[in-house]
C-alpha cells in the first residue's frame, strides 16, 4: 500500500488532528525563532534607525558598524579566546574522565562498581554549597588561574551514568572477544567501547560544551578581577548590567562613548548577544543525529 492510498483513506478526524499538529508546530517554531531573528535584525540595523523601533526580522538600514564597535572592546576579544579555550579543553577532559569512569563501573568483573555508583549518585543530591566550594578553590590555589574553569567540573555523575547506560547496552561478548585477541583494558576502552559509544559521547559533548561556553559565574567568583582570564559571557553580563542599571565601570564609559559615535547601547547589546549565541548554533547541527540517539538511549530494552 503506497502513501497516496493511505492518505486517501484518512478519516476527517485524522485530517483535523494533522492540521492541529501542523498549527501547533508552526506556532512553536515562530515563537522560538522570532526572538533570535529580531535580535539579529537589530544588531545588523543602523543604531539611530533602531531607536525608532518597529524592526521585526529584517534590518531597515543594514550595517556592520555595531559589530565593528564591539570587537574594538579588548575585553570581548580576550573573553572570546578564553571561552573558546575553556570550552574545548573542558569538553575533552569531561568526556575523557566520564567515559573512563563509566567504562570502569560498567564492567561486570569490577568488584566495587556498586559502591562507586552509589557514591556518584549521592553527589547528584548533596552539594557542598557555595561558600565551602569557594574556600576549597582558595585552599587549592585555583583562584586567578585558568584551571578553575576546567578541574572542578572534570567529573560529572550525570554524564557518567548516561555513558554507562549506553555501555551496558553493548554486548559484553565484544570485550571478551577482544581479550582473547590479546587486547588489554585500555585497548578495549579506546578501540572497542569509544567507537560504539559515539551517540552517548556526542550528547555529553554537547552538554559540556554548552555549559562551558555559557558559564560566567565562576569567572565572577574566582577571576573577576583578572582581565586576562575573563570570559565572553562575563563580558556580556557586564555590558547588560551597565546598560540596565547604569553600573559597569569601564564598560559604561565605552558604551557612552559608542553612543556619542552614533552606536546605541541597545544595538551593542544585541550584537554581543549574537556573537555569544552563534558558535553553539553552528556546532549543534553536526551533533544533531548523535544527540537524538544519545537522548533516547536506554528508552527501549531488548
Amino acid at each position: 500500500m503506497d502513501s497516496s492510498t493511505f492518505a486517501s483513506r484518512k478519516s476527517w478526524s485524522d485530517r483535523i488532528f494533522d492540521i492541529i499538529i501542523y498549527f501547533v508546530v508552526t506556532f512553536v517554531v515562530v515563537v522560538t525563532v522570532y526572538p533570535f531573528l529580531n535580535v539579529l535584525a537589530i544588531s545588523l540595523n543602523d543604531s539611530i534607525d533602531s531607536v525608532r523601533g518597529g524592526i521585526t526580522i529584517i534590518p531597515r538600514k543594514f550595517t556592520w558598524d555595531n559589530y565593528v564597535k564591539i570587537f574594538s572592546f579588548s575585553g570581548l576579544i580576550t573573553g572570546f579566546k578564553i571561552s573558546a579555550l575553556r570550552t574545548i579543553l573542558g569538553t575533552l577532559l569531561g568526556l575523557l574522565t566520564a567515559s573512563m569512569l563509566a567504562f570502569t563501573i560498567a564492567r561486570v568483573d569490577f568488584q566495587g562498581r556498586k559502591f562507586v555508583s552509589t557514591f556518584l549518585a549521592l553527589t547528584m543530591y548533596v552539594s557542598g554549597g557555595l561558600i565551602p566550594t569557594y574556600m576549597l578553590m582558595r585552599d587549592l590555589h585555583l583562584m586567578n588561574t585558568f584551571a578553575v574553569y576546567i578541574l572542578p567540573g572534570a567529573v560529572s555523575a550525570f554524564n557518567v551514568f548516561v555513558i554507562r547506560s549506553f555501555i551496558d547496552g553493548i554486548p559484553y561478548a565484544l570485550q571478551e572477544s577482544a581479550k582473547l585477541d590479546g587486547a588489554n583494558d585500555f585497548t578495549i576502552y579506546w578501540r572497542v567501547i569509544l567507537p560504539l559509544a559515539k551517540p552517548a559521547l556526542a550528547t555529553i559533548a554537547l552538554f559540556l560544551a554548552v555549559g562551558q561556553w555559557n558559564a560566567w559565574f565562576d569567572t565572577y567568583l574566582y577571576n573577576g578581577s583578572n582581565e586576562a582570564l575573563t570570559t565572553l559571557q562575563f563580558e556580556l553580563m557586564k555590558v547588560l548590567q551597565s546598560t540596565t542599571t547604569g553600573n559597569g565601570g569601564d564598560y559604561r564609559s565605552k558604551i557612552v562613548s559608542a553612543a556619542t559615535n552614533q552606536v546605541s547601547p541597545e544595538s551593542i547589546k544585541m550584537a554581543i548577544t549574537i556573537v555569544v549565541t552563534v558558535p553553539i548554533l553552528i556546532v549543534y547541527p553536526f551533533l544533531q543525529n548523535y544527540f537524538v540517539k544519545g537522548m533516547t538511549l536506554g528508552a527501549v530494552k531488548s
